[in-house]
């Protein structure tokens, strides 16, 4: 359909888009009755699959007893019970803290660059405001979440919108500006350095895992464990952006689980409710809890839908989904899944585009290079990777195409993100698209 015939405003004018109808498992359907495999999870948001009646009927109970009430006059006994929930879920360092609900990712980052401040504020350290963070990066899409993104495209008109505060680099292995050599160290000395500079520092936010900015970038071993040790001695909030590694995606509750770090701020969103409904979450330590309800007694922001009765339902059916299906086990390193998804991109190494094949659990990213020896980018007007996805769009499978991760513009990857519920056998099928859509946009 033809964006001037939708009363709908798209996010491309000019790309055509199936309508989609139908979901059940790892499958969407469109209207015409084709069938894609989600293979990104729309933008790795569904982790349990489409089409779980649980958490729709969760979602209807709710809404007949109690549909919505504002949370500056109530509390509820489902968004009571799910933070509860969340807490024993984010484990030992979180027991004992609070979860703020919010109706995304973007507000969740929002919230807590504001309780960041305000606990300085509490603790008697009102020079502190800004919010130190990494260049390609990603957030969110609201002013304040922007303005700590490192994603230069999706920034770069709104900047006269945005405060600007210190960025540094972001650990990218394939790609790494210390050559591999003692990069953790060289890394977070980075941002040692900008703290020991910096006495309005308030926190550091980062992603565990990169997201779609630069595909599924690990760091290495260490950096992070030195990071926060580096923030603690410095008096700096750690917040871990947890909104897309979260849940279990990687194959753990979150992604700094594998590295044994308890940041003092966690957002989770997108597989909060697998995106059953718009929810996002702010987990804070008993520490910065603590701070606020010894000093002013009250956390000044909010929005209107805070703590969603309905939405909240949707997110305790789906915890419990993840959980009596051991789904965060499917995403690790011995489940079916990640071992499946593993080796059918692993496959594509051979490939003469493919540069690197990196991620972890069931959150991965392929880069295209147009010469593998020196690691060279496509002409950022080729757009490879969006050919790629469009090629595997016509063969039925979905991905998510991104660009920019060489320098904001050159750099093609995707973003592979399946449901945790995907068999061994549809993602063989979908190695096999999707190396066959590489050879396409190849030769094209």
């Amino acid at each position: 359909m033809n964006h001037s015939l939708s009363a709908v405003l798209r996010r491309s004018f000019s790309k055509p888009y199936p309508t989609a109808v139908r979901g059940a498992g790892a499958v969407v359907w469109d209207e015409a009755g084709r069938q894609y495999l989600d293979f990104s999870s729309s933008a790795a948001v569904n982790f349990i699959g489409h089409g779980e009646r649980e958490v729709v009927e969760a979602m209807a109970a709710q809404g007949r007893e109690l549909e919505f009430v504002h949370s500056s006059q109530f509390v509820t006994p489902v968004a009571e019970e799910f933070a509860r929930e969340l807490l024993d879920f984010a484990g030992a360092g979180f027991r004992g803290g609070a979860v703020f609900f919010t109706s995304g990712g973007s507000e969740a980052v929002e919230s807590a660059l504001k309780l960041a401040r305000q606990y300085q504020v509490e603790i008697g350290q009102k020079q502190r405001f800004q919010v130190v963070s990494r260049r390609q990066s990603y957030h969110g899409a609201t002013l304040g979440a922007l303005a700590v993104s490192g994603n230069i495209r999706r920034r770069e008109i709104y900047l006269p919108m945005v405060r600007e505060f210190d960025k540094v680099a972001t650990p990218y292995c394939y790609r790494c500006d210390y050559g591999c050599r003692e990069c953790a160290s060289r890394y977070a000395a980075e941002l040692e350095r900008v703290l020991a500079a910096n006495p309005h520092a308030a926190a550091f936010i980062f992603e565990p895992v990169s997201g779609a900015t630069l595909g599924a970038a690990v760091p290495p071993d260490g950096y992070l464990r030195e990071v926060a040790e580096i923030c603690a001695r410095y008096g700096v909030l750690l917040i871990a952006d947890e909104v897309m590694t979260g849940m279990g995606r990687t194959g753990r509750n979150f992604a700094v689980d594998h590295w044994g770090v308890v940041p003092d701020i966690m957002v989770a969103a997108k597989g909060l409710t697998s995106g059953y409904a718009p929810l996002g979450a702010v987990l804070a330590a008993p520490r910065v809890v603590q701070a606020l309800a010894r000093g002013s007694a009250s956390f000044v922001h909010g929005f209107t839908y805070n703590a969603h009765p309905v939405c909240t339902a949707a997110g305790r059916a789906v915890l419990k989904i993840i959980q009596d299906r051991k789904l965060v086990a499917a995403a690790s390193c011995n489940g079916a899944a990640e071992r499946a998804l593993r080796e059918a991109l692993e496959g594509l190494r051979a490939h003469p585009s493919v540069g690197d094949v990196r991620g972890l659990g069931l959150l991965r990213g392929i880069e295209f290079v147009s010469d593998r020896q020196s690691k060279a980018p496509f002409p950022h007007d080729r757009n490879f990777s969006g050919r790629v996805a469009q090629k595997a769009a016509e063969r039925g499978l979905s991905v998510y195409p991104m660009q920019g991760s060489v320098d904001g513009y050159s750099g093609d990857h995707l973003l592979i993100a399946p449901p945790a519920i995907i068999s061994p056998e549809q993602v063989r099928w979908a190695g096999e698209q999707l190396h066959a859509a590489i050879e396409e946009a190849a030769r094209g």
